[in-house]
């Protein structure tokens, strides 16, 4: 017999008659309608989000039919929602002029929201280096962390917990690279944003830019100044050589200078005529093959001229 006054748990009504079908149904996430204000970027994004081409037909499809695919969010513990995906839709979505937006709501921790974050926005057809260099990295650290292991700037350390398998690795098979590409990629992210803006406006070449980011920062500096005196970008042997000077203490601004005052070998066997200038006197509707063609004929015109000139 129970003592008197001793805590009796007693279940509640819905306890006692629901259903387990309806217990689990409301704990099934659902698709909810959140204000687009409650909505907050995720911490760190690397993706940015471009009032581009892709962006006003994003916007343009919202205005007609809506977000066809919610958003993924978690409660935030200053208030509202951290979104995990649909940075862009939420985006589009403010500038149609909408209010809310369909969105999922997943309890994560940082790790689980960090890859799941990465991995929708890799499916993206078209990312700088720098946006999958940072998503990279981002996603290598999360992944040592959930395996007990602390983020080292090793990148290609190995981890037990996942069979052997270097987590580069397993990020690279996901994404359908190397692990050495993916290696390369998580370098860039210690380049500092000078280099590294070069590197999406495609100034910089991507080999020369991951030996460069072995440079340090001050180094680095010092380089945009060497590159501007000679007026050039590294090949890829010239940015080996100044890594190699970088490791041995011995990268100067003059080392720097002298190196890449060095003319290039392809920059012996090559001229490069911009797009930008060939399209002046093309066409707009003439493909690059089409514009090829043409300067290929007009220069065995000019060649059989200058013979017949020469035979007189």
């Amino acid at each position: 017999m129970p003592k008197k006054g001793a805590n009796i748990s007693l279940s509640s009504y819905d306890d006692i008659f629901s259903t387990e079908e309806s217990r689990a149904d409301q704990a099934a996430e659902k698709v909810q309608e959140i204000p687009l204000s409650e909505l907050h970027p995720f911490k760190n994004h690397p993706f940015k989000v471009l009032d581009d081409e892709s962006m006003e037909r994003t916007v343009e499809s919202i205005r007609r039919y809506g977000v066809m695919v919610p958003a993924i969010a978690r409660p935030s513990p200053e208030g509202g929602y951290e979104m995990i995906s649909g940075h862009r839709r939420h985006h589009a979505s403010e500038l149609a002029g909408k209010e809310t937006m369909p969105v999922i709501i997943r309890e994560m921790d940082d790790d689980a929201a960090t890859i799941l974050m990465v991995d929708s926005n890799l499916q993206r057809e078209e990312l700088l280096p720098s946006e999958r260099a940072f998503a990279y990295r981002m996603k290598n650290e999360a992944m040592k962390r959930q395996a007990g292991r602390p983020g080292k700037e090793n990148v290609g350390q190995v981890v037990p917990d996942f069979f052997g398998k270097r987590t580069t690795e397993l990020i690279g098979d996901a994404a359908g690279e190397s692990y050495k590409q993916v290696q390369r990629f998580i370098r860039l992210t210690y380049l500092i944003p000078e280099l590294l803006d070069m590197v999406d406006q495609r100034k910089l070449a991507f080999n020369p830019a991951v030996e460069l980011s072995y440079l340090k920062p001050e180094e680095q500096k010092d380089f945009m100044e060497a590159m501007d005196y000679a007026q050039a970008t590294p090949s890829l042997s010239q940015a080996q050589r100044i890594k190699k000077y970088s490791q041995e203490g011995k990268c100067s601004l003059d080392v720097m200078c002298a190196v890449m005052d060095e003319v290039k070998k392809d920059d012996m066997s090559k001229v490069t005529i911009s797009h930008e200038v060939l399209r002046k006197y093309f066409p707009k509707s003439y493909t690059p093959k089409q514009m090829e063609d043409t300067i290929i004929r007009l220069l065995e015109q000019w060649q059989r001229r200058k013979q017949r000139e020469q035979a007189r």
